[in-house]
């Protein structure tokens, strides 16, 4: 199995060697980033490439990994596309509904299989027990979800280059992707109307660190390309919180807020049904479904896994892996998430921010209509 890679950050670097743990047939045999910080997570000794093309042409690989800033992602997948290789893509997969429109075109050419993706929270654990007893709590009404990340990881994205909507595509699209997509299979719909509100308040000069003790948390996580030092004095344009409600295609509604400065972090969600709820957190470590009787239909402490393997997405990397790995090896003939879940999940974080921004309700009438124009669902 020959892997290259366009990107070899933090996150790219614990994928792959978690990839290589899990497949030890795997052979790195290229890698392109002009700044390759975290090059020893898959060997020094890993072929550099100044140029992607030239690296697919060269090494012909099995696996072409994009774990580059999110800017770069349409260019460097539909460099992996024309190779014909088959490719693994961080999210969010693009970041803007031009471009998303672009690679639902060149997918309806090449087929959505070739591309597979990173949203990691599809693969745990809570959502596999929450898949099994969706059925039992009748159809879904509403919903109530979060992501409240600490102040650490907050800092590190008013840092690093996630910072700027250029580079990431914004907060939203960057962080929660995860989170729309799984209230996407939820609800077995997409969003219809959607508003949001928010901003920066807590990442302002005003409440800059004044003890080493919060300077030291604000540095924590390390950022490297195109970094600055100061997250309270940030030149980004990323928001630190924000809330949205959504209406779905079933009718069904979440209301869905995101905060970057909360010291005793969770990432709840409540979903209720006709017939019952199911109430967990990803952080907390738990699921419990209820039926509308009162009596427990499941419930689950998540918190006596196996500490190797708990160590990102609560677990969730380690079970993407196994996955992936049972899919390449044809163990297994699908994945709990496609390319076309990925880039709907991005057009619902793009117009929340555009209600944000604009301050008026979006109707998605007109951008599902010209998505579903490429039949990319069968």
């Amino acid at each position: 199995m020959r892997v290259v890679t366009a990107g070899i950050g933090l996150r790219a670097g614990h994928v792959l060697s978690i990839l290589k743990e899990t497949m030890p047939e795997v052979e790195f045999v290229g890698f392109y980033d002009p700044q390759p910080t975290y090059l020893s997570m898959i060997g020094e000794d890993t072929p550099r490439f100044d140029d992607v093309a030239n690296m697919l042409a060269e090494t012909k690989p099995d696996l072409f990994f994009v774990g580059s800033p999110n800017s770069f992602h349409l260019e460097h997948i539909k460099l992996g596309l024309d190779a014909g290789v088959r490719i693994f893509t961080e999210k969010p997969v693009v970041t803007t509904r031009e471009e998303t429109m672009e690679l639902a075109q060149l997918l309806s050419e090449h087929g959505t299989d070739q591309v597979m993706v990173g949203l990691v929270l599809r693969y745990s654990q809570h959502m596999v027990d929450l898949r099994a007893v969706l059925d039992e709590l009748g159809p879904i009404t509403s919903l109530e979800a979060n992501e409240h990340i600490a102040p650490y990881h907050g800092a590190f994205f008013m840092r690093d280059w996630r910072r700027m909507i250029a580079w990431s595509g914004g907060f939203m699209l960057e962080k929660c992707c995860h989170d729309l997509d799984i209230y996407n299979m939820v609800t077995r719909s997409r969003p219809s109307r959607v508003a949001s509100f928010g901003g920066k308040k807590s990442f302002v000069p005003e409440f800059a660190p004044t003890s080493n003790t919060e300077n030291e948390i604000m540095h924590r996580k390390k950022s490297v390309w195109q970094s600055i030092d100061d997250p309270f004095h940030s030149d980004g344009d990323i928001i630190d919180y924000q809330t949205a409600i959504l209406h779905y295609e079933t009718g069904a509604s979440l209301a869905f807020h995101t905060n970057l400065n909360v010291p005793d972090e969770h990432r709840r969600f409540c979903v209720m049904g006709a017939l019952g709820m199911a109430e967990g957190d990803f952080v907390r470590g738990y699921l419990k479904a209820t039926a509308r009787d009162g009596s427990i239909i499941s419930e689950h402490d998540y918190t006596k896994g196996d500490p190797a393997k708990m160590s990102a997405h609560y677990g969730a990397d380690h079970m993407m892996v196994s996955d992936i790995a049972d899919f390449l090896r044809g163990d297994s003939e699908t994945l709990p998430v496609g390319v076309v879940d990925a880039l709907e999940a991005g057009l619902a974080a793009m117009a929340l921010d555009e209600s944000r921004i604009t301050g008026k309700m979006v109707d998605l009438t007109e951008t599902w209509a010209e998505f579903d124009s490429w039949g990319l669902r069968k």
